[in-house]
């Protein structure tokens, strides 16, 4: 099968990645910065320039694969600033969503948070709880803005997207 990855110069794309390419996958691994990715290379990870706020710069890479895992996001603790994150958790997701659909991928999973939960005080949520309240973070507002409002609309709508939600990383 043949893969196309975002966030491979991270903690969990690039495990990711690498086990993948480890079964025998083709892999292409989305990367701004060509110096990161020693890592991937080394493995046969086809690495393909681009970033995800720039969806044409997806697109070539992104023809054609069997499936997209979308793994990259924006983190800084204690930023206030919601632009960067906002630019690339919420719109970026939105390219990399919108060009799946576009292209017919047949299949992708998007890397969400278990944040965007945020404290709920020691009960347990369900499926369909929706945090409403204050945000932690602006790292978790736009994790969480990226997944209600993007990813959750798409799939409703028909992408065969599966959403993972992954605690601390």
């Amino acid at each position: 099968m043949k893969y196309f990855i975002t966030g491979a110069t991270g903690f969990i794309g690039g495990r990711l990645a690498r086990m993948l390419a480890d079964e025998g996958h083709q892999v292409i691994a989305l990367i701004r910065d060509v110096r990161t990715v020693s890592h991937l290379t080394n493995r046969g990870i086809q690495i393909a320039l681009g970033d995800i706020t720039d969806k044409e710069s997806m697109r070539a890479p992104m023809r054609g694969v069997d499936g997209v895992f979308h793994v990259a996001a924006w983190y800084k603790v204690g930023a206030r600033d919601r632009s960067q994150a906002d630019s690339v958790n919420v719109e970026g997701t939105r390219n990399v969503l919108e060009l799946m659909q576009e292209l017919k991928i047949p299949k992708g999973a998007y890397t969400s948070t278990l944040a965007v939960n945020s404290n709920t005080h020691g009960k347990l949520a369900a499926e369909n709880y929706r945090f409403r309240g204050r945000f932690l973070s602006v790292y978790d507002r736009s994790k969480w803005k990226a997944h209600y409002e993007v990813a959750v609309p798409m799939i409703d709508s028909g992408l065969p997207l599966v959403i993972v939600m992954p605690g601390m990383v």
